[in-house]
């Protein structure tokens, strides 16, 4: 058994607007930074968007959750097929962090470790929205890495939406 057998597959609240999710991906470390920074490769496993690699460079950030697995299950109501966010690098140290604004006041900060073959993701994210939306932003997030850890070892994902409504409820009555 290794530290990386042991991580919990949920995110955690690490503070009162503030969730952590770890995931153990195969490397080398900068395969990994290349699906955080590169579109064509960050769009396979959460959002499209062309990233200046500077800090202090806004980006559009496009979702297009039914085009990351096929089939893509059943999108919950109230979701589009579409959907895009502003955002803004805050941190760019290529290939250990990579930091953006989320919205209109949230944060995430993405670190990458190198450990032997593999590497350790870490993903926090500040200063959530409260209630149903932070809900579901901890279940987009389980969902969207458990999708980078599947497309990092060539494997076939999960149908996306049928995962989100499954961890959605699972987030639902966990702390």
């Amino acid at each position: 058994m290794n530290e990386f057998s042991t991580l919990d597959a949920y995110g955690a609240l690490t503070g009162p607007d503030t969730l952590e999710i770890r995931r153990n991906l195969p490397g080398p470390i900068e395969r990994v930074w290349r699906y955080l920074t590169e579109s064509d490769l960050r769009s396979k496993w959460l959002a499209a968007g062309e990233m200046e690699g500077k800090v202090g460079a806004p980006f559009t950030l496009t979702w297009r959750n039914d085009e990351l697995t096929d089939p893509p299950g059943a999108r919950p109501e109230g979701f589009s097929g579409e959907h895009s966010m502003e955002s803004r690098v805050t941190r760019f140290e290529p290939p250990a962090a990579l930091e953006f604004t989320w919205g209109e006041s949230g944060a995430v900060l993405i670190e990458l470790e190198a450990k032997g073959d593999a590497v350790l993701l870490t993903l926090t994210h500040r200063r959530l929205p409260e209630g149903e939306v932070r809900q579901m932003i901890r279940a987009g997030w389980h969902a969207h890495l458990d999708v980078l850890v599947a497309r990092a070892k060539g494997e076939e994902p999960a149908p996306f939406w049928d995962e989100w409504s499954r961890l959605k409820e699972k987030y639902d009555v966990r702390e």
